[in-house]
């Protein structure tokens, strides 16, 4: 069907060109003095048959690459996100509103040649140009539509006013804290507020993940995924998919970053770089571990404690155990007791927002001494 809409439009495209130009053709080269072609009225329609049967059998070579051409653009533009083809189209209409402005003055000149193809031209030139600047820089458009607006809302001076006015700010989730998926029994407790955004290039990489050769990859992308299908489930809770993308950002950290200043939202995450890197770009971060952190039993120095002392630990006679909650417990002088419940003195905590370490040495050895 594309074919024979191409070749249709050749043809006639063939037969336009004919009837206006091969007359004047025909009066340079002198065909027509003389003979029955040289009535008016006939030149042209002489000309629009010849240009029609021309691109007709020239439409037999061009139709395919046409046809090719077309099929290739129409899948570029429904695989590009709809915010893309949104500013693209904007920037194309005010690229051919630049080029009928330009083309006013030209066309009342009145030189034939000029004024009927540097129209074409500008057109073309201002319609690309335009579509190009409104698709690559959509993203700095965004952000200066956000910044007028928050121009406007400087009324509001203080955080009660801009919490009453607009709400609890969005919360975009990264891919380590879906996997992890404590997010879902926080968001149960209603301790997460406002509208949870899922990008989709997060999604993407959960996919990746899931589709993964190595096993253990391949279940914890798996997991993500069920975590989003549990969110997703909840109705007591927004969840909103981010279709847009940063094409020129191939990080998908670097992303969510530039997605948290686009939408003023929050990184929620239990990546420890990420959180340096957002609170370096000055984006609010949600950091689960931390949370973990603030709501673990509180264990001092001297304490006792009953732990299974599993594997040896990385410097020398040293032994690990682990607490119910995963905290890490580095026996000093466990090597031995790998295997066995044994009582334990607390000596020192480590806690960071990569997690907490406790270390300790074995009760029995306390004594011994």
């Amino acid at each position: 069907m594309l074919r024979r809409i191409v070749q249709l439009f050749i043809i006639i495209a063939g037969g336009t060109i004919g009837f206006l130009y091969l007359p004047f053709l025909f009066q340079i080269i002198g065909f027509t003095k003389g003979t029955w072609i040289d009535q008016p009225f006939v030149a042209p329609y002489i000309g629009l048959i010849l240009g029609a049967i021309i691109l007709y059998l020239l439409s037999f070579w061009l139709v395919d690459y046409i046809v090719s051409f077309v099929q290739y653009l129409e899948k570029a533009l429904l695989g590009a996100p709809l915010i893309n083809l949104l500013f693209g189209g904007i920037g194309l209409t005010i690229g051919l509103l630049i080029a009928y402005l330009i083309y006013q003055p030209i066309y009342e000149l009145q030189i034939l040649v000029v004024s009927q193809t540097v129209p074409l031209f500008t057109m073309g030139l201002f319609g690309y140009l335009g579509f190009q600047v409104g698709f690559k820089r959509r993203d700095e458009i965004l952000n200066i539509m956000t910044l007028a607006k928050k121009d406007k809302d400087q009324k509001l001076t203080t955080d009660e006013e801009r919490h009453h006015q607009h709400g609890p700010k969005p919360k975009i989730l990264d891919t380590s804290v879906i996997i992890d998926g404590r997010i879902a029994d926080i968001c149960q407790t209603h301790f997460i507020e406002g509208t949870i955004i899922i990008p989709q290039f997060v999604l993407q990489e959960l996919q990746h993940i899931a589709d993964s050769s190595d096993a253990l990859k391949r279940n914890r992308g798996r997991r993500g995924l069920d975590i989003l299908n549990r969110l997703q489930k909840d109705a007591t809770k927004n969840i909103e998919m981010y279709e847009g993308d940063f094409e020129d950002t191939q990080e998908v950290d670097s992303k969510l970053v530039k997605l948290a200043k686009l939408v003023d939202g929050i990184v929620v995450t239990n990546d420890f770089n990420l959180n340096k890197v957002c609170e370096f770009q000055n984006v609010q971060v949600l950091n689960i571990n931390d949370l973990a952190n603030a709501v673990k039993p509180v264990v001092l120095p001297g304490e006792l404690l009953k732990v299974q002392v599993i594997k040896d630990g990385k410097e020398h006679d040293q032994g690990v155990a682990y607490l119910d909650d995963g905290t890490m417990i580095v026996v000093e002088e466990g090597r031995n007791f790998i295997g066995e419940a044994i009582d334990v003195i607390i000596t020192s905590v480590l806690q960071t927002s990569a997690g907490r370490m406790i270390f300790a040495k074995p009760k029995a050895l306390e004594k011994a001494l």
